[in-house]
């Protein structure tokens, strides 16, 4: 890549932290294959760099290799199920290896998080903070120009950056291809109807009952914000009575709400009922939950992204799951974004 070169941004450098190396390693793999298609050569991205972290906690991070002036891209997962570290753990990291690429003199930081973290806090109901407005506020004090994220919870985040640049992506074209792969088509042409879990998923499920051109319905819930992630009511709003029903959302975190909107179809004469998520976070005791409602028949299965990866063994324990890769997608944004080419053309 030639510096003079107006069509590149720079050298494409990945520094994945150590939570984000799973994801960052089948980002890395696709991006190998996307560059020999186009440029008919296989270029290596991933660049050394280590978490050190102190007998107190406190995390650093190291960049081993020479980035000075690349196009560097920070990949960290914030939510790993297979890490004792916790949300705040893996967000210190995240903003430390954005420093380090930063004072490693890179040209471009864009950090790469598929989870938003503290999405579910963006506005306030008492006195409370903003939390998303801080962590943009902190991505950008630590040097990031971008961030790239996926179906974020709440679009007003999007107005919390100042100077850096957020891009959405969205899974829904691979949990789609992944359902009329999977899933009889019978089941997808007759009778099919796609519900919204809430009033704010609105927009995602319109989106699925368009593509399937299908019948759309919402599930109307009353929230006691007293209390975390308790639902006071629930009432359906259309018709769902014989239907195959997709249910998608952006993320399921304890699952009560998913468990009650499920019964709630049912008791409304669903047949069969598909949830999807972009985010499995699965918060104790999301799983118990989910295998006793698939014990009762309330679902046919749950299919998530590996944007929250569970790993293949849990798929093999747990029959209710199934797992769609969105490392591909995000693969092919970052090239874009590097070889100055749209994004937006990719998440239509």
């Amino acid at each position: 890549m030639a510096i003079g070169n107006t069509n590149h941004r720079g050298r494409l450098s990945l520094v994945a932290c150590e939570a984000g190396r799973q994801f960052a390693s089948r980002v890395h793999q696709h991006l190998q294959e996307i560059v020999k298609i186009v440029d008919g050569e296989v270029v290596s991205a991933a660049r050394d760099s280590q978490e050190i972290l102190f007998a107190n906690g406190e995390i650093k991070t190291v960049v081993n290799e020479n980035i000075r002036g690349d196009d560097v891209y920070v990949i960290q997962c914030l939510d790993d199920p297979l890490s004792d570290r916790s949300v705040n753990d893996n967000y210190m990291a995240l903003l430390t290896a954005v420093h380090a690429v930063h004072h490693s003199d890179a040209d471009s930081i864009t950090a790469v998080i598929p989870q938003f973290p503290y999405s579910r806090q963006e506005r306030k109901k008492a006195r409370e903070s903003i939390t998303a407005r801080l962590v943009a506020a902190h991505l950008e004090d630590a040097g990031a120009h971008r961030v790239i994220t996926l179906d974020i919870h709440a679009e007003a985040i999007e107005g919390f950056f100042e100077r850096a640049l957020l891009e959405d992506l969205h899974a829904s074209k691979e949990i789609i291809q992944f359902f009329r792969d999977v899933i009889p088509a019978k089941d997808l042409q007759e009778n099919l109807c796609v519900v919204a879990p809430d009033t704010g998923g609105a927009n995602m499920a319109r989106y699925y009952s368009n593509q399937f051109a299908c019948a759309f319905a919402v599930v109307d819930k009353a929230r006691d914000y007293s209390k975390t992630s308790v639902v006071e009511s629930m009432r359906l709003v259309g018709d769902v009575n014989g239907k195959h029903v997709i249910m998608p959302d952006d993320l399921v975190a304890t699952g009560g709400t998913l468990i009650n909107a499920c019964r709630l179809l049912k008791e409304n004469g669903a047949e069969k009922i598909y949830v999807a998520c972009s985010l499995p976070f699965f918060n104790d005791p999301a799983i118990e939950r989910l295998a006793k409602g698939f014990e009762e028949g309330l679902f046919e299965m749950v299919i998530g992204t590996d944007a929250v990866w569970h790993g293949d063994a849990f798929q093999k324990q747990h029959p209710w799951y199934r797992e769609v890769s969105v490392a591909r997608l995000f693969a092919q944004v970052i090239f874009n974004i590097n070889r100055r080419r749209s994004v937006s053309e990719l998440l239509r």
